[in-house]
């Protein structure tokens, strides 16, 4: 009679069945763990690029001229912070996280130039006037001045068991371009 209660017994700890559900207990956590490391990854590059592209478009608009016969009239500060903020806002990302970012400031070295330095609203965005851009070392060219706009976003990972979801990783956005004089 023993025997017959300890068949089932037997035949389900033979079976591999229960080694499968308790490999896959341990396999599934890591494998989400790992898409949701992918998708934080994805979301980071993605606010990497869009916090580029709007600081791009800033520095686009700041060193194009703004009518062909006032001469190099700047963007005022609203329109530079209009058009960062549509850009922030249409890819999800929330312009009022930004952080000043003003690295070592570098006039122009043209006479007549003088550099004007405006913290674009109160979103912190750096943007910079008659700007001496970075010319590789050794350049025979003469140096170029021109825009410069800069800011930070802080970008913080949500992943479940680990010790990144404390860490924050601070994305800069810098961007140069010719002026167009």
């Amino acid at each position: 009679m023993s025997r017959s209660r300890m068949g089932p017994v037997r035949q389900f700890l033979a079976d591999t069945a229960a080694s499968q559900v308790a490999e896959a207990a341990l396999v599934l956590p890591l494998v989400f763990m790992m898409l949701l490391g992918i998708y934080w990854f994805g979301r980071a590059f993605n606010i990497y690029a869009t916090i580029n592209h709007a600081a791009r478009e800033a520095a686009r608009a700041g060193a194009a001229q703004t009518c062909a016969s006032c001469g190099n009239a700047h963007i005022s500060t609203v329109q530079g912070t209009a058009i960062i903020d549509a850009i922030l806002q249409a890819s999800s990302v929330d312009p009022n996280q930004i952080i000043l970012h003003d690295p070592t400031p570098q006039p122009c070295p043209i006479p007549g130039f003088t550099m004007e330095r405006n913290v674009l609203g109160s979103n912190n965005n750096v943007l910079y006037y008659n700007y001496a851009l970075l010319t590789p070392v050794g350049s025979p060219y003469p140096p170029v001045c021109g825009v410069r706009v800069t800011f930070q976003y802080p970008y913080q990972f949500w992943l479940p068991f680990t010790s990144l979801n404390r860490q924050q990783i601070i994305l800069t956005a810098d961007v140069q371009m010719k002026g167009e004089y």
